[in-house]
C-alpha cells in the first residue's frame, strides 16, 4: 500500500502560475508521480520550457495560455485542458506576487500607500491567485466528486512582514479562503489546503534578497540570521508538500490545512 501513496498516474493536474519557478518546480514534482500536467499561465515561453523539461523526463504536460484575472479566459483554458487530458482532479493555484507600489520604503507612512497599488496586489493574489480559477476549475470538481486544490499562500500569511504590508495581508486572506471552501466543499468530496512556503529567492524577489554582486542584500542576511536552517528555500523543496497534498491516499483524511515549508522561520520568536 505504501508503494502507491504518492502515485498520481492517470490524474490531471492543472497548476495555475506554473510559468513560474515555484509553480513550475511543483508541476515537474506532479508530473514525476504520473499526472498528466497542464500549465496555465502568460508566458508562453516560460511555460513550454517548463513542458519540454517534463517531456523529456517521460512525462505528460501542456502549456495553455490563460489570464488567471479572466473568468472567460480560465473557462477556455479548463475546456481546452479537458479534451486533451481529461477532467481536472488536482489544481494548484500558484499565481500571485507582489508590487513595488504596494511595498513600503524603510521608515514610509502607511497612511500614503496608494488603494490602487493595495488592490492591485489583492486582485492579483486573492482573485486571480485563488478565486477565479477555484470557481472555474472547481465546478469540474464539483461535478465528478472528488478533487484535491492546493493553493500557494506565504509565511507572510502567517507572519506580517516589514514592507510588504498589502501581500502579507493578501495571503492571510488566501489562508481563510483556502479554510472556508475546505469547510464547504469537504462532503462534497473536494479537499482544499494551503503551502506557505517561506522565503524562495524568485525573479520577483531576487533583487530584494541579493545584491549584483551575489551576496546577501541587508534584508536577505537579516532572513537568513532569522532562519534556523540558515538558508534561502530551493524550489525542488517544495515537491514533497504538493504531491502529498494532491494525492488522494497519502493525504485523503487532509483538508482546511496550512503547510508551512519555511526553514524554521516561523519557529523563532527572539
Amino acid at each position: 500500500m505504501t508503494s502507491n501513496l504518492f502515485d498520481l498516474s492517470g490524474a490531471t493536474a492543472v497548476v495555475v502560475g506554473g510559468t513560474g519557478a515555484l509553480g513550475g518546480a511543483m508541476a515537474e514534482a506532479l508530473a514525476a508521480c504520473g499526472a498528466h500536467v497542464a500549465i496555465v499561465g502568460r508566458n508562453a515561453e516560460n511555460g513550454q520550457k517548463r513542458v519540454d523539461q517534463i517531456v523529456s523526463q517521460g512525462g505528460r504536460a501542456l502549456f495553455q495560455p490563460a489570464d488567471a484575472m479572466d473568468r472567460a479566459s480560465l473557462q477556455s483554458a479548463r475546456d481546452a485542458i479537458h479534451r486533451q487530458l481529461g477532467p481536472t482532479s488536482i489544481l494548484v493555484n500558484a499565481a500571485g506576487g507582489n508590487k513595488p507600489e504596494a511595498t513600503l520604503p524603510p521608515g514610509a507612512d502607511f497612511c500614503q500607500l496608494p488603494q490602487a497599488a493595495w488592490n492591485a496586489v489583492f486582485d492579483l493574489n486573492l482573485v486571480g491567485g485563488v478565486l477565479l480559477p477555484t470557481q472555474v476549475f472547481g465546478e469540474t470538481m464539483l461535478a465528478t466528486g472528488c478533487g484535491s486544490i492546493i493553493n500557494i499562500a506565504s509565511m507572510a500569511g502567517l507572519i506580517p512582514l516589514s514592507r510588504v504590508v498589502a501581500y502579507s495581508a493578501a495571503k492571510a486572506a488566501v489562508i481563510n479562503l483556502t479554510q472556508f471552501l475546505a469547510r464547504e466543499w469537504a462532503p462534497k468530496g473536494i479537499r482544499v489546503n494551503a503551502i506557505s512556503p517561506g522565503f524562495f529567492p524568485a525573479e520577483q524577489n531576487r533583487k530584494l534578497l541579493f545584491n549584483d554582486d551575489g551576496s546577501y542584500s541587508a534584508r536577505g542576511q537579516q532572513i537568513i540570521s532569522h532562519t534556523p536552517m540558515a538558508r534561502f528555500g530551493r524550489a525542488e523543496e517544495l515537491a514533497g508538500a504538493v504531491v502529498w497534498l494532491a494525492s488522494p491516499r497519502a493525504s485523503s483524511f487532509v483538508t482546511g490545512q496550512n503547510i508551512v515549508v519555511d526553514g524554521g522561520f516561523s519557529a523563532v520568536t527572539i
